[in-house]
């Protein structure tokens, strides 16, 4: 949704690249141009020309607007439409999303209408400068926020390529009187300090998060009431509340995650003397942090601006159609720096480890890994002695070198890693000898936090309905890396009652659970399905009858952090030679019969190994020892991502 993911909107600029003659590589349309195509502009510079800060503050938004836009059009309002419903909090995102496509239809971005800033409406943008000078002169944190930082941080009338509509004075009405006890406070001068106490009234709120709807426009200030979406919605509203109360507050942008496969997004706020400091309403706590500990691999963070970096562009020195449109118009600036604090690296790329020769002084792009494709966040201009030298780099990332031609990116290196604590480089082979792996899954169990709340989980065997008396059966000390595991139990005594006991702060979260008379066994023991009743969610669809449902991708997810378990009468005492059980999970786990496909990463291209059907919870392959792998599931899902095979297990980058 980032602004500069969008190629087609842009097309007024590309037509005044025509009319310019004045420099060799122009970064936008001078303010004659864009006059002649809104004369109604002049409006705005001659209300302030008597003014000199609101003169340069219209001055700013004015030369900046082609570098903006929204998108108009019916379909917008079935797309809100996902948010205010998800906002009640009564449904699941996924049955919001059915609900809207049922009765809106499905919803394409194809049959939207982008229209230019240009043509905005005067009375708007004198509407915004007012409010926005009246909050920085009023408040008395005011007074040291740089003009500078006003009108990047606080002047800007939008925060993405939502549909314009006024906003300041309504979310202004609504969270500065919470403010009325500090603001006579001498900290108050300082908006850091302010800033801490907003956030945490801002977190207290409830937040109705999902990605499921990461396909459209930003959807605007209703973001505040409706409290919906992903990490984006949730840096729009705080962008929305801040600037409204005259706290500089900005967008801070991963082009694409280091360990994932889409953008990231988070706020920053600054204190009297500039500083900056990461939050996030999303985030455990509303503390502010220092920008250096944020843990996220990152390779680079940039700060969206509403000034389109006029620097940048002409440093690439090349014309606007022949840079990769990330970097086009970028209205954004590098603060890799003080995210990667003393792990900040320059990464020199030696001409050894290209492809081929290069141009001297041609923009080589610095990509990561989206799905099965590279994106640029980063570049540099081609030396032919030294190689591609990046500035402000952080590593724990895989990277690839890249340029863009003829409207493509084509790969000049292979993948290689920048390790983050001694800033050394390690590629990725693809001509060594084949070895075997074994796969479990498509994705980082990290992003499966479920499987973690198993550690320290309890099977016990009783005779007693209540288990006052209760011999252990199994403990999992680590967690489950596979759909399907199997504990073995070292016991002869027998029990009518067997059950998983959830530890700690778990919530029992777990999908599956098998008790096996003899290990050769393979049908479970059957009987009647015992628990603690409750759960988490909108529709009753997490009770402890999951546990006992034969389906892997249904769970246990009781209602209290602890104290819940899933259990069995059997009817009758029986020994237990077999556990089988299995976590709860995102469904990324090997899924018999699905259909998968094994690439590695070999030249510019990923090779295929070969497409299986899977008879169990694991793949085995033979690919080239060392190589850079990609798990694809032809039949299902979408969560899939790059690694390694090494020392016997799949590490994901």
């Amino acid at each position: 949704m980032f602004v500069m993911r969008k190629y087609g909107i842009l097309l007024i600029i590309c037509i005044f690249q025509i009319l310019l003659s004045c420099t060799k590589v122009p970064v936008g349309p001078s303010l004659k141009d864009i006059l002649s195509a809104n004369s109604k502009l002049q409006v705005v510079l001659d209300k302030y020309k008597d003014d000199s800060l609101k003169y340069k503050s219209a001055l700013f938004l004015i030369e900046n607007l082609p570098f903006h836009y929204s998108y108009e059009g019916e379909p917008l309002d079935d797309y809100l439409k996902l948010f205010e419903l998800h906002g009640k909090g009564t449904m699941y995102p996924d049955k919001v999303l059915d609900s809207i496509k049922r009765a809106c239809g499905p919803f394409h971005m194809d049959k939207l209408e982008a229209k230019s800033d240009i043509y905005i409406d005067p009375v708007y943008l004198i509407e915004n400068i007012e409010w926005a000078f009246k909050v920085w002169r009023e408040q008395p944190w005011g007074k040291n926020v740089s003009f500078d930082d006003f009108c990047e941080f606080i002047l800007p009338y939008r925060v993405g390529d939502e549909r314009l509509e006024p906003w300041r004075e309504r979310i202004y009405n609504k969270y500065n009187p919470l403010l009325d006890s500090i603001r006579g406070l001498p900290e108050a001068e300082d908006p850091k300090y302010v800033s801490q106490i907003l956030m945490d009234t801002l977190h207290k709120a409830p937040v109705y998060f999902t990605e499921l709807f990461s396909f459209g426009p930003h959807y605007g200030p209703k973001v505040v009431d409706w409290r919906s979406g992903s990490c984006v919605n949730f840096t729009d509203l705080q962008l929305y509340v801040f600037r409204a109360l005259g706290l500089p507050c900005s967008e801070e942008i991963m082009l694409m995650r280091g360990n994932k496969n889409v953008p990231h997004y988070w706020n920053a706020v600054f204190d009297k003397d500039g500083n900056s400091y990461r939050c996030s309403i999303l985030d455990p706590t509303s503390e502010l942090n220092s920008p250096d500990n944020y843990w996220d691999p990152k390779g680079k963070v940039y700060r969206r601006t509403f000034s389109v970096n006029r620097e940048m562009i002409r440093t690439m020195d090349k014309k606007a159609e022949d840079r990769h449109p990330s970097f086009r118009y970028p209205c954004f600036r590098d603060v890799t720096a003080i995210y990667a604090g003393s792990k900040n690296r320059k990464l020199i790329v030696d001409p050894k480890k290209l492809y081929g020769t290069l141009k001297n002084g041609e923009p080589v792009y610095l990509c990561v890994a989206s799905f099965m494709n590279w994106a640029p966040i980063g570049w540099c201009r081609y030396d032919r002695r030294q190689g591609a030298v990046f500035e402000d780099v952080e590593g724990d990332v895989i990277f690839r070198l890249g340029t863009y031609d003829n409207g493509e990116m084509r790969m000049q290196s292979d993948p290689f890693l920048l390790e983050r604590e001694s800033g050394e480089m390690r590629f990725f082979p693809s001509d060594r000898e084949e070895v075997e792996v074994t796969l479990l899954h498509k994705y980082e169990l990290y992003f499966e936090p479920f499987v973690r709340r198993m550690v320290d989980g309890v099977f016990e065997g009783s005779n007693d309905p209540h288990f006052n008396n209760k011999d252990t059966l199994f403990i999992i000390k680590e967690f489950p890396e596979r759909l399907w595991n199997v504990a073995r139990v070292n016991s002869s005594a027998a029990y009518r009652y067997v059950r998983y006991y959830g530890p700690k702060d778990s919530y029992c979260n777990i999908s599956e659970v098998a008790f096996y008379a003899s290990a050769a066994d393979s049908v479970p023991l059957k009987g009647k399905i015992i628990g603690t009743p409750g759960c988490n969610g909108l529709d009753n669809s997490h009770e402890y009858t999951n546990v006992f449902d034969g389906d892997p991708y249904t769970s246990f997810d009781y209602s209290q952090p602890t104290g819940g378990w899933a259990g069995l009468d059997l009817g009758s005492s029986y020994s237990i030679s077999k556990i089988v059980f299995t976590p709860r999970n995102r469904d990324n786990f090997i899924r018999t019969d699905d259909e998968y496909e094994l690439f590695y990463c070999h030249g510019g291209e990923w090779t295929s190994v070969g497409r299986v059907r899977p008879h169990s919870d694991s793949l085995l392959y033979k690919v080239p020892e060392g190589a850079l792998l990609y798990l694809k599931d032809h039949t299902r899902g979408k969560d899939e991502r790059i690694f390694e095979y090494k020392d016997g297990k799949q590490r994901f980058w």
